[in-house]
């Protein structure tokens, strides 16, 4: 697990790191994150997507660092969200996405307000200017801005890991515990999938 959080921990902040110097109004800094959720666990999913904040704060981004608890909340759903079945179809994925944007907005906007002011440096401060313009609060701006972009960003997260893990060999899925919640119940016993009875596989029974 240590390998996968670690993997997971350099492709946030990769994919993070490319979005910021961009500018774009969305964070692509959560798709290692929903693959160790997946793969791991929630709490794996957890771990790692806190401590991508921690390190990214410690490479000099230390606006992130508030925001570990909404890394964490991310990984915790993806996490959950693969248990339920839900990374077993494109479509649920999407619906995984969407569902854990509209919670990561939720949780980040009142650190966003109250620590930031709603201004974080990011390409999504364009969205919280706009809706102060309109005579938002800032409050409810912040609330609004994650409202239009999270969903967005965790829509695109979530399908990105669907069709990586979809992509894994056989042999390296298998070796963690969310394999059968991802593939289905039955590819452990050899239904769905031709690698379910491999060496390797009857070696973790």
């Amino acid at each position: 697990m240590a390998a996968l959080t670690a993997a997971a921990i350099v492709l946030n902040v990769v994919g993070g790191e490319v979005v910021a110097r961009i500018g774009l109004p969305i964070y692509g800094d959560s798709v290692g994150t929903v693959i160790a959720g997946a793969l791991g666990g929630p709490w794996i999913g957890a771990l790692a997507g806190a401590s991508t904040n921690v390190l990214w704060a410690l490479l000099g981004r230390p606006n992130v660092l508030p925001f570990a608890v909404t890394a964490a909340a991310i990984g915790l759903l993806a996490g959950l969200a693969t248990r339920w079945g839900w990374m077993r179809s494109v479509w649920r994925a999407a619906l995984a996405g969407l569902v854990t944007g509209v919670t990561a907005a939720i949780v980040s906007a009142p650190i966003a307000a109250w620590l930031f002011g709603g201004v974080t440096g990011a390409g999504t401060d364009l969205i919280v200017a706009f809706f102060r313009a309109t005579g938002s609060s800032i409050q409810a701006a912040a609330l609004g801005q994650g409202l239009v972009s999270d969903p967005i960003d965790k829509l695109a997260t979530f399908l990105v890991a669907f069709f990586v893990l979809r992509a894994l060999p056989q042999r390296q899925l298998w070796r963690y515990p969310g394999a059968a919640a991802i593939v289905g119940a039955r590819g452990r016993d050899g239904g769905d999938d031709p690698a379910a009875n491999a060496p390797w596989v009857q070696g973790e029974r």
